[in-house]
């Protein structure tokens, strides 16, 4: 299976300071992977205002990875009207990037839990990850010290 990334995940893939970087890296080594002019221009524009990467240094780390990974490239060849129905304005970039992903055979991987759309794929939480982010048990009581 071939996943098309959305934004987030090629943010947390490439910064390493993303609250999600060690979760997309263990999921993504072994994947088939490919992004598309929206990925791409979105990882520039949130790198740049969210990050506060500089443009020439956002545009680097992207070519960098886009070298060294070599993620399949697809181009944005739907009309936004075809597919699903956004539910929302603010889903509209994601069921059309799903519907993108499901034209051309692919599933996109996101972080989002909250995309209903059956092309979605969520990137899981490694097992470590997701056992340390469970609440720890309470430490018991320790009996008083006889001294």
């Amino acid at each position: 299976m071939r996943y098309l990334l959305d934004v987030s995940s090629v943010l947390a893939l490439l910064w390493e300071n993303h609250l999600s970087h060690a979760r997309v890296q263990a999921w993504a080594k072994n994947e088939g992977l490919a992004v598309c002019p929206i990925t791409e221009l979105g990882f520039l524009r949130i790198s740049t205002q969210s990050f506060g990467a500089a443009m020439d240094d956002a545009r680097q780390s992207l070519s960098a990875w886009l070298q060294k990974r070599r993620p399949n490239f697809i181009p944005c060849d739907e009309r936004a009207l075809a597919g699903r129905k956004a539910p929302t304005g603010g889903k509209t970039t994601d069921f059309y990037l799903a519907h993108l992903a499901e034209c051309h055979g692919m599933r996109l991987a996101t972080l989002d839990e909250n995309i209903t759309h059956n092309a979605v794929f969520v990137i899981p939480k490694p097992p470590s990850l997701a056992a340390s982010l469970l609440p720890s048990a309470p430490t018991p009581p320790r009996p008083p010290s006889a001294t």
